[in-house]
């Protein structure tokens, strides 16, 4: 059985760097220093392990969370999580968080004057079964804008948090969507130097998924290590 626990250095070009001057806030928060990389022991590997008690019956299912239809696109994304060989990666814990289909995150921070939906919280987690596959129903989030630049408007995105065997073990991602406009212009998206690697963030409208006249589907596998690797945030070199 795979895990998320075993971590392989990074394809060159895969990763973004942590400076990244069009993405103005890495600018500030990147170190200046080389990294000190610290030997992993056994407690670094222990911690809570995760079960089907822990998941509530709608957790991955964003629209029916709070009390009523949310407005939006009904979409479900779903996939597999596998590591550099194809094998699926059973038991992880996959957790997605999202703006709703104005633009807007149910968070304090959140300043856009776009409206809150009552019956929208925007987060959701599952644990992946046997075959790595998990499976999400939601609303296709809205873009927004950041601030990082002039007219600056981030992609529709779901971001992603995977779980290993414990709460020691994360990695951290974002699912975008296909044909968006606003990829080009990302610099966050465009910070991976790899185009390969950058499309691998890019989900596949998935029509043998869809559900007629009721829901889209979209499609996208998180692969942990080797030339496939999806890219994680905390995995940059």
């Amino acid at each position: 059985m795979s895990t998320l626990n075993h971590v392989t250095p990074a394809l060159e070009g895969t990763q973004p760097a942590y400076n990244f001057p069009p993405y103005v806030s890495s600018v500030a928060r990147s170190p200046r220093l080389p990294l000190v990389l610290l030997p992993e022991t056994l407690t670094e590997r222990c911690g809570p392990v995760f079960g089907q008690g822990l998941l509530l019956p709608d957790d991955n299912d964003l629209t029916a969370q709070q009390g009523g239809d949310p407005q939006g696109e009904r979409i479900y994304v779903h996939g597999r999580v596998l590591d550099e060989d194809g094998q699926p990666v059973r038991g992880a814990l996959v957790e997605i968080w999202q703006a709703n289909a104005a633009g807007r995150y149910r968070h304090k921070v959140d300043t856009h004057d776009a409206p809150l939906d009552p019956h929208f919280q925007g987060a959701g987690r599952a644990l992946t079964n046997d075959d790595g596959y998990y499976c999400f129903k939601t609303i296709k989030p809205g873009a927004y804008p950041w601030g990082n630049h002039h007219n600056a408007w981030r992609p529709a995105h779901i971001h992603f948090s995977l779980f290993g065997a414990g709460i020691l073990s994360r990695l951290v991602t974002q699912m975008y969507f296909p044909g968006d406009p606003l990829q080009p212009l990302d610099p966050i998206f465009n910070s991976i130097p790899d185009e390969a690697a950058r499309q691998g963030l890019v989900a596949r409208l998935d029509m043998e998924r869809a559900e007629p006249n009721y829901a889209l589907a979209y499609a996208w596998d998180i692969v942990l290590r080797g030339r496939s690797e999806t890219l994680f945030e905390e995995a940059r070199r």
